[in-house]
């Protein structure tokens, strides 16, 4: 025990989120194919782009501290993504799909704040400013397409939920 520290917490939780994002950017084409409305398919579509982006800067992250880019599996994302998996399956044709796509986008981009924000904060307190600049960038692009999303939904998409199906 004597060699858990903040720099070894530091790289698990980064091996966590590496590992988060790889899995998202595989469920991101699959939730924009479900998407009925298209300010929400194009919101994914953008979400998968900036996910590249984000792992790219993961990957610097990793050779700023000297580790290999390498996921530890992340039990909070795949039950996140279940979960989005359910709604697919359940409501699929529904009124309501895209309403429940775009929650269970929104529970993602709140579990990668969280992540972003404590990565960001720790890698001040190790000293690591560059790695600390690199995990703020991504933790105002997700911070941003949380809000964008809550735009989409209070413009349409809760609305539309309200319909019953034809």
């Amino acid at each position: 025990m004597a060699d858990k520290t903040l720099d070894t917490l530091f790289h698990d939780t980064l091996k966590d989120i590496y590992y988060a994002e790889r899995k998202i950017l595989k469920s991101l084409p699959k939730m924009t194919r479900a998407a009925q409305s298209p300010e929400l398919k194009a919101a994914f579509t953008k979400h998968k782009e900036q996910t590249e982006g984000q792992i790219d800067r993961l990957q610097q992250v990793f050779e700023i501290i000297g580790k290999p880019a390498r996921g530890k599996t992340c039990d909070a994302i795949e039950g996140i993504l279940a979960e989005g998996e359910e709604i697919m399956d359940e409501y699929k044709g529904s009124p309501a799909l895209d309403a429940g796509l775009l929650a269970a986008a929104q529970a993602v981009e709140h579990y990668e704040i969280t992540r972003y924000g404590t990565l960001k904060r720790w890698a001040l307190v190790l000293c690591l400013e560059d790695a600390a600049r690199l995990l703020d960038e991504t933790l105002q692009e997700e911070s941003q397409t949380d809000e964008d999303l809550t735009s989409i939904a209070d413009a349409s998409i809760n609305a539309e939920a309200m319909k019953t199906a034809a």
